[in-house]
């Protein structure tokens, strides 16, 4: 699909979004708009497996195109389809029952069918429980199919999501069915309820441009970047990973075959569904993925529970964008867990180095970790200078990157990223200032393909440049009090330029002399002509 085609798709869906939602707020419609698209991408994927598998058995629909190829080979093979199920499960990693296809809840919406709303209703608990091996339970828990906002009872309710469901099959039937094709319009969607969000967006959504950077980074190799990206990464961890779009950013810069698994934690419960579902929509089997709905502060995730060092579970890369400056519990006992307590606490008040050094404790020794903060943490006092302290003098922060100003639908803010590394290279840290490189926009500024590239290359070869990137030794920075604003490092002031003076004189008396001369031939013409002369 092209990039117009694929915008095309985008602003389709969208639009249909905008224009059926009615009474819902956005977040509310997202659930459902988000939700038919996921069901339409397994479905269809499920689909074109069983014409693979059953060849020339499978069934012609064209005579009776209301019922799907899958229900007719059901109803003539009623004996075989256990087996046959267990089959997919090894193919494809799931299985739907035909009437529970994209194609048969489409064709019930085109007929106005008043089953439709419990067809779903047992459509979408049969796939949380029943269609994967793994359970996918509450998958579709924040899809309230009872809601008044859909109608004050169930006929009513019934024909708004015979409307919503034909429209978005209308709308999205010429399109592609790929995972790539759909993951993406997934993604865009995502986009644009978070621009319609304003500060909930924070929540779940990581802008495109930031998480290509961010994934760019933790693929390359560790020790030396100037070699390029890892072949592979066994594990990769994403602490607050809404969405996911950060792990599946990293992901699409190795290709399918690039990672062993996917590991990711939300608090967030419609956050968290809404990972889960991008994860399988773009293809990925749900043996390659593990997302836990849990809160990282806390680590009560059962599996990073394990404080003798030799047996914890490490991870190659590790993204993250979690909330700015949250405010948490930052008790007694915390300071004891293993995690902090070689560092000491966060404040109350911004819990922004606990999420770092919580991620950070499950860093392999050669890997790459990359998140993204507020640009206090590069300055301010207290408790968090003495553990920025000590991951400097540590030997663990490796670059640090400023960013423009707008660039989150969450917050107006300048963020920075950090790139921190339990064993790296270099003694110094780098520095980079792409505070001015940007594309400003009416609501968020943005950053060009160009910007990001340079951000990366300069990292990825460590290039000093100046106004914009510059290695600074340790030693400096300890005369700067362990402070890491970047103010301090790079100047982004022009030099103006020096005046020559005589020069400047020189060419004055030359322009009045010129007007001397002027003034007479003018005054010439004007005697000849009988006129009053000029002074």
């Amino acid at each position: 699909m092209s990039e117009t085609e694929y915008q095309e798709l985008g602003k389709t869906l969208w639009s249909i979004a905008d224009n059926l939602r009615g009474a819902m707020n956005a977040d509310d419609f997202r659930d459902y708009m988000l939700s038919f698209l996921f069901l339409r991408y397994l479905s269809d994927n499920y689909e074109s497996a069983v014409q693979k598998e059953l060849g020339s058995d499978y069934p012609d629909n064209t005579k009776t195109p209301s019922i799907t190829p899958l229900q007719l080979w059901y109803d003539a093979n009623k004996s075989d389809v256990k087996a046959f199920e267990a089959q997919m499960r090894k193919k494809v990693h799931y299985v739907i029952e035909p009437r529970f296809l994209w194609k048969a809840i489409a064709e019930m919406a085109r007929t106005q069918h008043t089953d439709l709303l419990q067809t779903l209703r047992d459509g979408f608990k049969y796939i949380e429980n029943e269609s994967f091996e793994s359970s996918f339970q509450g998958l579709f828990s924040e899809i309230n199919l009872d809601s008044e906002k859909l109608g004050r009872n169930y006929a009513q309710r019934n024909e708004k999501l015979c409307v919503i469901i034909q429209k978005i099959a209308d709308g999205i039937a010429s399109f592609s069915t790929s995972s790539d094709i759909l993951g993406d319009a997934y993604e865009y969607l995502i986009g644009q309820f978070a621009a319609g969000s304003g500060k909930k967006a924070g929540e779940f959504y990581t802008p495109q441009q930031i998480s290509t950077i961010l994934s760019s980074i933790v693929t390359l190799d560790s020790q030396d970047p100037t070699t390029g990206k890892k072949k592979k990464l066994e594990r990769v961890f994403d602490f607050a990973c809404g969405s996911g779009s950060l792990l599946l950013n990293v992901r699409k810069q190795l290709g399918a075959h690039g990672i062993g698994k996917i590991y990711g934690q939300e608090k967030n419960i419609t956050t968290y569904n809404l990972a889960r579902m991008n994860m399988l929509l773009h293809g990925v089997k749900d043996s390659e993925f593990e997302i836990h709905h849990g809160d990282s502060l806390l680590n009560d995730w059962e599996m990073l529970r394990e404080s003798n060092p030799a047996k914890k579970m490490t991870f190659d890369a590790i993204v993250a964008n979690p909330p700015f400056s949250y405010r948490w519990e930052a008790n007694e006992t915390m300071g004891e867990d293993f995690r902090f307590k070689n560092y000491g606490l966060a404040p109350k008040s911004a819990a922004d180095f606990a999420f770092l050094l919580h991620g950070f404790h499950f860093l392999k020794q050669d890997g790459t970790m990359a998140i993204i903060l507020p640009h206090g943490v590069l300055f301010r006092g207290g408790a968090e200078e003495r553990i920025r302290t000590k991951l400097l003098k540590d030997g663990h922060i490796d670059t640090v990157i400023g960013l423009p100003s707008n660039l989150f639908f969450s917050t107006g803010i300048p963020v920075c990223i950090l790139v921190l590394k339990k064993c790296k290279k270099y003694d110094d840290v780098l520095f980079i200032n792409a505070a001015e490189h940007f594309e400003k926009g009416k609501r968020q500024n943005r950053l060009r393909e160009e910007d990001i590239e340079k951000i990366i290359a300069t990292y990825q070869y460590r290039r000093v440049e100046e106004r914009y990137a510059r290695r600074v030794s340790l030693e400096e920075i300890e005369k700067e009090g362990y402070n890491l604003n970047i103010s301090r490092y790079i100047s982004t002031a022009v030099q103006e330029e020096e005046i020559d003076l005589n020069a400047v004189h020189q060419e004055l008396a030359e322009a009045e002399k010129k007007i001397v001369e002027a003034l007479k031939e003018h005054n010439a013409f004007l005697k000849e002509l009988g006129l009053p002369l000029l002074p």
